[in-house]
Order: C-alpha cells, then sequence, then structure tokens
C-alpha cells in the first residue's frame, strides 16, 4: 500500500522534474512540445497523488489548494483538446514553486498521518 507520504514525495519528485524546465524559460516552453507535454504530464502525477491523499488528509492541510490541483489533473487528462497551454505554464512557473516548500513542511511535521 502506498502511504501519504509516498504519494508526498512523488509530488515533490514530479515538482523538482516541472522546475527543471521551467527554468529554461517560457519560451523554451512554448516552443517545445516535448517540454509541454513533460510538464503537463508531471502536473498529472502531482494532482493524482493529491487526490489519492483523500479528503481527511488535505482538510488538515488547508494551506495547500487541493482542490485546483485536483481540477488542474482532471482537465490535463479529461479535458486534453481543451487544456490551454498558458493555464500550464502558469501552474509550471508561479503554482509549483509555491506548492514544493507546503509540501516539504508537512512531510518535516513528521505526524502519524504520514505512516
Amino acid at each position: 500500500m502506498i502511504s501519504d507520504r509516498d504519494r508526498l514525495l512523488d509530488i515533490l519528485e514530479a515538482t523538482d522534474r516541472i522546475q527543471r524546465y521551467v527554468a529554461e524559460g517560457k519560451e523554451a516552453f512554448y516552443s517545445s512540445e516535448l517540454i509541454q507535454i513533460w510538464i503537463a504530464y508531471h502536473l498529472q502525477v502531482i494532482g493524482e497523488a493529491a487526490a489519492k491523499l483523500g479528503a481527511p488528509f488535505r482538510n488538515r492541510h488547508p494551506e495547500v489548494q487541493w482542490a485546483q490541483i485536483i481540477a488542474m489533473r482532471n482537465i490535463l487528462v479529461h479535458d486534453y483538446f481543451g487544456v490551454d497551454l498558458a493555464e500550464v505554464w502558469i501552474a509550471a512557473e508561479r503554482d509549483v514553486p509555491n506548492l514544493k516548500p507546503q509540501i516539504e513542511a508537512i512531510l518535516n511535521e513528521g505526524t502519524d498521518d504520514l505512516l
């Protein structure tokens, strides 16, 4: 069984992978389908892991924008022809860097709900 801690670590890994390509800049993102797909995929991973944490866990950590994270995953997976690359870029450039320290703080709490 995958623990909440494992799911949070998956989120952290995905944020690192996204940031690796965000560092190349907006122009690289818009000019490379591979970078677009890479970032979109890892946003999906983040959303899937967040959804699998379950509502009770997410409710204990309201500082994280769980509903928006999960909604982004649902759009990327279910409305792939309607995906707005500008929104993907904003999520990758603005939201992912804010998410990372929030997840690290939860992991550093060392609470029993991470077992």
